[in-house]
């Protein structure tokens, strides 16, 4: 039987928790490591169930990979095998990202397409489209891309839409490209920030990461580097929700506070009382939070990451909320299970209407994805009696011990074999 987490809601949180790192700045860090025979020294790495995926592909890569006090540590002296398979890149998305830098170092790759994602497709073909503009040779072959290039070379890539994994598997394919790349579109996220740290503390020369047109001058070779991981604006969103939600007093700390404008805004308007810092926030939970409409959009906008979290606070709003999600298709999948809980929730298309309800009551319910585990456990967190959040493998593929966080700040939380 897989673990699941048993909350007796109704207590207000109280305390100070740390943030950790994040996942999703970590898993590209890893994937650069690809680009260079030099040591990759990478601080504070989470402790989660994708990382771990991650560095086993690259152990089947090549890597030689160990963890000391706190640090990881991957070197690929020599790429042994440029295959990334299917058993691998089924269960993380984020394991197409050895594409870019595979063919830019190894001259080949291979690895399998990513196929179908609970909530909803997500293609690679801009990754392949960018990739072939640096002049890889592209083809589909029995459900993996192979791509082939003696020396990829610099040139312009306009992206179709905002990508976050193709912005970063391109910006690392161009570091190692002959001439100037100049990515348009690219999405600005603080995890390609992140990125771009660490690829420039390598030898690379990257301008505009950050913003939506990046530039990067390819050079030779790169170097080996030690690089500390961006806090996990998404931890720390759901742990300030976890505070609001249980009318609670709680300060989050090891965040970086500019990561987090749109949702600290929203809850802003939603009457949560917020004391915020460049690196901490406090959280002072209302009696019951003001209805608010929510529409997701790319950084700086509002994170479709923090869409479930945020519709799980409206669901006990005094009044009618409205979430528009524009990011991805299936990401309300959550829904039905809050309103297991007493949610009044109506879906169609990409439009949730919530009608906010005085209390959630705890239930048996179960989670379809990453984040709509973590708006489960948020929901048990509020209701009046016990709720059971079954499948909680999605929780631990992006959060670090979430439940030994909660249960700091005094939630009755236990895991469940």
């Amino acid at each position: 039987m897989p673990a699941s987490l048993e909350i007796e809601g109704g207590v207000p949180l109280r305390g100070t928790v740390p943030v950790s790192a994040a996942k999703n700045a970590a898993l590209p860090a890893l994937a650069a490591a690809l680009l260079t025979s030099e040591p990759i020294r990478l601080a504070n790495v989470p402790s989660l169930g994708d990382v771990r995926t991650m560095l086993t592909l690259l152990e089947t890569l090549g890597a030689e990979v160990s963890r000391d006090a706190g640090e990881l540590r991957a070197r690929v002296t020599r790429v042994e095998n440029a295959e990334a398979p299917y058993e691998l890149v089924s269960t993380m998305r984020a394991s197409v990202l050895v594409l870019g830098p595979l063919v830019a170092r190894h001259g080949t790759a291979r690895v399998a397409l990513p196929g179908g994602c609970a909530i909803g497709v997500r293609p690679i073909d801009q990754h392949l489209k960018g990739l072939a503009r640096l002049g890889a040779e592209i083809a589909i072959e029995n459900g993996y891309v192979v791509a082939r290039a003696s020396r990829l070379k610099g040139t312009r890539i306009m992206t179709d839409l905002v990508t976050v994994t193709g912005t970063e598997n391109l910006m690392m394919a161009a570091a190692l490209a002959e001439g100037t790349t100049v990515l348009e579109n690219a999405a600005r996220e603080p995890e390609i920030t992140d990125l771009a740290d660490l690829l420039t503390a390598m030898g690379a020369r990257i301008q505009g990461a950050g913003t939506a047109r990046v530039e990067i001058e390819g050079v030779p070779e790169l170097s080996g580097a030690t690089h500390r991981i961006v806090p996990d604006r998404i931890e720390a969103g759901t742990l300030i929700i976890a505070g609001a939600i249980t009318q609670g007093d709680v300060t989050i700390t090891d965040l970086v506070s500019d990561h987090l404008s749109a949702l600290l805004a929203k809850l802003d308007e939603c009457g949560v009382g917020l004391e915020v810092g460049p690196t901490r926030v406090r959280v002072r939970g209302p009696e019951r939070p003001r209805a608010a409409d929510v529409i997701t959009s790319p950084f700086p906008g509002f994170p479709t990451d923090m869409q479930a979290q945020i519709m799980t606070l409206l669901g006990l709003a005094d009044g009618q909320s409205r979430v528009t999600e524009t990011i991805f298709e299936n990401r309300f999948m959550h829904a039905a299970e809050l309103s297991r809980m007493g949610a009044q929730i109506e879906t169609e298309g990409s439009t949730a209407m919530i009608r906010g309800v005085p209390f959630y009551q705890g239930a048996p319910v179960m989670a379809s994805d990453l984040r709509a585990s973590a708006a489960l456990v948020l929901a048990g967190l509020a209701a009046r009696g016990r709720t059971q959040v079954s499948r909680v493998y999605h929780l631990d593929r992006g959060y670090e011990r979430l439940e030994v966080k909660l249960g700091s700040l005094g939630a009755r939380i236990a895991r469940r074999p």
